[in-house]
């Protein structure tokens, strides 16, 4: 039964993206190029539908205002607000929400083949795809570098895309390791040795105990070792 229900909904939802009819007249432009202007940071190629709301076609203004809704996200389905102030009983004032699509282009990466939990991956495991990425989620892997050196936190099956909820950091120290800790100011380079307490990626901040006994905190390096902050 939840089943039949779900096919239904999704046919249902295809049937209206099907019969949605392309906004049309003066406020169209203008819309259009709000839009252009609020996506030009996006990665990718941008491409925007505008469609009629189902109140019908907008009421004549000389000169539309477009705005944003609070907490609207430019990607993907997005209900966009347009509003005219009006010019007395000839053109009354009205504000309408007109519904559109902000589709988005680029490169994305999926698995090459399937990744096991715990596994480091390598450039030879990714594979470039192109779609639209607003239909994918949000923290999809767009870079290879965003992937290489990583370690699968979850089976990934093969051409599944890639997430950054999926990876996690390779551990360049781990806990109870001797580490040599550096503090570095103008002129001059001071060492020690301490032990980590945890694992850390690198990047990440580490708190270390050194043979006196003094924890410290620093950021963990790509040699394995640890900066203290100046």
């Amino acid at each position: 039964m939840h089943l039949i229900a779900a096919v239904v909904l999704s046919l249902a939802g295809q049937a209206a993206l099907a019969t949605a009819v392309e906004l049309s007249g003066s406020a169209r432009p203008v819309i259009e190029q709000f839009l252009l202007e609020q996506t030009k940071g996006l990665p990718g190629k941008v491409s925007i539908r505008i469609d009629t709301p189902m109140s019908g076609a907008l009421p004549a203004c000389d000169a539309p205002e477009v705005f944003l809704p609070s907490g609207a996200r430019l990607w993907g389905r997005v209900s966009v607000g347009v509003r005219c102030s009006g010019d007395g009983a000839a053109m009354p004032a009205w504000s309408r929400y007109v519904p559109a699509y902000i589709a988005v282009t680029g490169n994305y990466y999926v698995a090459g083949r399937t990744i096991n939990a715990g596994e480091r991956l390598s450039m030879a495991d990714i594979q470039l795809r192109q779609g639209d990425l607003s239909a994918l989620p949000r923290n999809v892997i767009t870079s290879p570098q965003q992937a290489g050196g990583m370690i699968a936190s979850n089976r990934i099956a093969s051409g599944a895309p890639l997430r950054t909820e999926l990876l996690k950091v390779a551990n360049v120290i781990q806990q109870g390791q001797n580490v040599k800790v550096q503090s570095q100011g103008s002129g001059f380079v001071v060492s020690t040795e301490a032990r980590a307490m945890t694992n850390a990626g690198a990047g990440a901040t580490i708190q270390v105990k050194t043979q006196a006994g003094q924890m410290l905190s620093g950021t963990a390096l790509a040699d394995g070792s640890v900066a203290l902050p100046n």
